[in-house]
């Protein structure tokens, strides 16, 4: 690990890292995150009968609008092209509530964890907006990176769901 910034000039000032001479390698990332909620919350998300309409549906393609547009949201990301983008939103009764999951594919020369990470955010965030006319003590929590792979770094892996300390990190590259 280097000790000087990268986002960071100089005179200290921020700025967007040049990435032109690092190779283009094929890269993924998966975030996770859940909302939870009263059970009777649940339930009506998933009878549709949100008045809003269709939570989940509307959810999963907000998340995959929100990884488009993450370098709009993020200053010193990069605009990326992205190759694929999937958003899963799972009932779980046992939470009680939704778990997110986005997975986001590249080839390129930077990675795409704040992609998925924007894509869960943004799913989770549509979830509560759409249902919040029935349960406003709705909670957002665990968005995290459970892995990516590609560029110099490797490969990613949370060992478990609970805390982001918990990591494996391969030296190995694509």
């Amino acid at each position: 690990m280097s000790d000087k910034l990268s986002h960071v000039s100089e005179s200290g000032e921020a700025r967007m890292v040049d990435v032109s001479a690092k190779s283009e390698t094929d890269r993924v990332a998966r975030a996770t995150g859940c909302i939870r909620m009263q059970p009777s919350t649940l339930a009506a998300i998933v009878n549709a009968e949100v008045k809003k309409g269709d939570v989940l549906g509307v959810a999963r393609i907000a998340g995959v609008m929100a990884a488009k547009r993450t370098a709009e949201l993020i200053p010193l990301c990069h605009p990326l092209s992205l190759t694929d983008i999937q958003v899963d939103l799972l009932p779980d009764q046992a939470l009680p509530g939704v778990r997110a999951e986005a997975t986001v594919r590249t080839t390129g020369r930077t990675g795409v964890e704040m992609e998925a990470l924007t894509a869960v955010t943004v799913a989770l965030l549509t979830v509560y907006d759409m249902a919040k006319g029935m349960d406003r003590a709705m909670e957002i929590s665990d968005i995290s990176l459970a892995e990516k792979s590609g560029g110099l770094s490797g490969k990613y892996t949370r060992l478990d769901g609970t805390s982001s300390a918990a990591y494996r990190v391969s030296s190995t590259t694509k």
